[in-house]
């Protein structure tokens, strides 16, 4: 940042202090922000749109199915090669990265996570990997957001309140859905929902949409027109889909969780690619649907057009055969997942929110095909299932069932089927989050004590940080050390009334407190006869320095009654926490976030 840059900002600062209320600003920079992040949107929609406008050329459409083994190989290994030459650093997905940034960073988000998916995710998704690009809209969105606060010198509650915003306009600008996107906003980021925020989130919504208009027209990813109303006597077969769709959420979640373990034990970034390539290629070459985003797959099914929807495969299977269309769409569903998460495994970039609206699509599909077949006489709206099915995923896989019902409505114009919305969704959800307690987004930050909930008293504890209420200053005792010593060396030089006791190897062993021994200070014939290994008492509980969080240590403190508790870091004694500290901490903490 130059010199005359940063006079100008600092001369802006004083007269904006001066001039601007806190409050009117904040609106200000929400809007500045959801334009931001609608151009980021469209930015990344246009490159992926261009490069898979190229293999669409006469010379590639002639060897399109043997070139979808190799397109996404090549994607692939350009994304291996910028990050290993160029970014040199860690591409996480994109809403994961902005929930761990909100509850451990303060909201600060690194200025290279702007550009970084907005390279690698067209070049992933573009060039056939089976992922989507709403969390790579939301990374870059949220790092514009994270950095203009930084740069304007906002507080940490407003600059998380930005990324909120920033994520709220990539929503809405990816979709064209507006309140869809503040209830994202809302239901994945925990975001308080007063009036103070809620201004800012619809201001940034709206102008990322009218962004989004201004560079893509009127034109929507997803195309519905409602043919078929809501009969109230298919309430039993949408229960059926909730339930179709609550297993699909479960096996998705497991899938994910499996195949990223399994990618994980290789520590050669290039033999995750080559295997993650191989089999990614394989799937594509024997599945062409699952190539890219898949939005042609839910279009063509919402139109009624199952046929285009599969495309040509190179089995030349029987698709007159209804059982085999429906086999054929069950097995998109199946693969779907198993192909985007081999794309990431293999170093790929993008995110999984469209690949669940395709896998939900399919499967809803395929559940009213085998309805309306089954020689009862059923008539089911295939459409309407195939939307409604979209809804099912998204409630169960991303833990948000408002965000579910409200997209998939918006964008379709489908508000007439909020009942059997609202029905599947429910099951959806009800169900997958007693089998998988947590989505793919928040299940590793959950695991660390790093996720983000609407307790407000579990996210202030969570934004501490361990080392300002830890204390070191305690004099410390050995095993073999005499009272004498002990009232000598430690309490006489101590305002302190307990003292850790370690070993040779800093190894905590237990703790003398003073008054444990008041009795026996004055005793002159114990001073050289009693030791701190007989003295010492073991703490009924130690902190981990590493693996307990916040809301853990409070815990402790509650289940052994204590005002001090030990902390232990790499297995060595580190230092004391105080249940008063802790606490002064936590009320501070606690005016700032509210």
């Amino acid at each position: 940042m130059s010199f005359k840059f940063k006079s100008l900002l600092s001369k802006f600062l004083v007269w904006k202090l001066k001039y601007i209320s806190e409050r009117q600003f904040v609106y200000f920079l929400s809007i500045l922000v959801g334009i931001l992040a609608g151009m980021g949107t469209v930015v990344l929609k246009n490159l992926t749109h261009f490069i898979r406008t190229l293999f669409e050329l006469d010379f590639f459409r002639d060897y399109q199915n043997s070139l979808y083994f190799i397109f996404p190989i090549i994607g692939l290994l350009l994304v291996y090669i910028i990050k290993q030459t160029w970014l040199k650093k860690h591409i996480g997905h994109g809403i994961s990265t902005t929930l761990h940034a909100i509850s451990k960073l303060n909201g600060i988000i690194p200025k290279y996570n702007i550009y970084a998916a907005l390279i690698t995710a067209p070049l992933t998704a573009g060039f056939g990997g089976s992922v989507g690009l709403q969390g790579p809209a939301v990374s870059v969105g949220s790092a514009l957001g994270s950095n203009l606060a930084l740069l304007f010198r906002m507080s940490p509650k407003t600059r998380m309140l930005l990324i909120g915003c920033a994520s709220a306009g990539a929503m809405a600008s990816m979709f064209k859905a507006p309140i869809a996107a503040i209830i994202f906003a809302v239901e994945i980021f925990s975001l308080d929902i007063a009036f103070a925020s809620l201004v800012p989130l619809l201001l940034a919504s709206i102008s990322a949409v009218l962004t989004s208009y201004m560079f893509l027209g009127t034109d929507v990813l997803l195309h519905f027109e409602l043919t078929d109303e809501f009969k109230m006597n298919h309430i039993a077969f949408y229960i059926l889909l909730g339930l179709a769709t609550a297993l699909a959420s479960v096996y998705f979640s497991k899938v994910y969780f499996t195949i990223t373990n399994f990618f994980k034990q290789f520590k050669s970034r290039a033999l995750r690619l080559l295997i993650g390539g191989l089999a990614i290629g394989t799937m594509l070459f024997f599945i062409p649907p699952l190539y890219g985003e898949g939005y042609g797959i839910t279009n063509n099914l919402l139109k009624g057009d199952h046929l285009a929807a599969i495309g040509v495969t190179p089995l030349h299977i029987d698709l007159t055969n209804i059982w085999i269309v429906i086999g054929l769409l069950l097995g998109i569903s199946v693969f779907k997942a198993i192909a985007m998460t081999i794309t990431f495994g293999a170093g790929g970039v993008g995110g999984i929110f469209i690949p669940t609206l395709v896998m939900g699509s399919a499967l809803g599909n395929a559940c009213a095909k085998v309805i309306n077949n089954l020689g009862f006489d059923f008539n089911v709206s295939e459409s309407n299932f195939t939307l409604v099915g979209m809804t099912g995923l998204m409630a169960g896989v991303l833990h948000a069932p408002l965000t579910a019902i409200f997209l998939i409505a918006e964008i379709t114009g489908g508000y007439e089927l909020f009942v059997p919305l609202m029905i599947v969704a429910a099951i959806s959800f009800s169900i997958t989050k007693y089998y998988v307690s947590h989505s793919i987004y928040t299940l590793r930050l959950a695991e660390r004590g790093e996720l983000m909930t609407h307790d407000k008293d579990k996210n202030v504890l969570m934004v501490l940080d361990i080392d300002t209420v830890i204390e070191t200053n305690f004099i410390i005792l050995k095993p073999e050390m005499k009272l004498g010593e002990i009232l000598k060396n430690a309490v006489a030089k101590s305002s302190r009334n307990h003292f850790p006791v370690v070993n040779d190897y800093h190894e905590f062993l237990g703790v003398v407190r003073l008054d444990d021994i008041r009795h026996m200070m004055f005793d002159a014939d114990l001073y050289n006869t009693v030791d701190a290994s007989s003295l010492m008492q073991t703490d009924s509980g130690i902190i981990d320095y590493h693996a307990d969080s916040m809301n853990s240590i409070m815990d402790k403190f509650k289940a052994s009654g204590v005002w001090n508790l030990p902390v232990i870091k790499d297995g060595k004694y580190y230092g004391y926490i105080s249940k008063s500290k802790l606490l002064t901490a936590y009320r501070q903490q606690l005016i700032k976030f509210t």
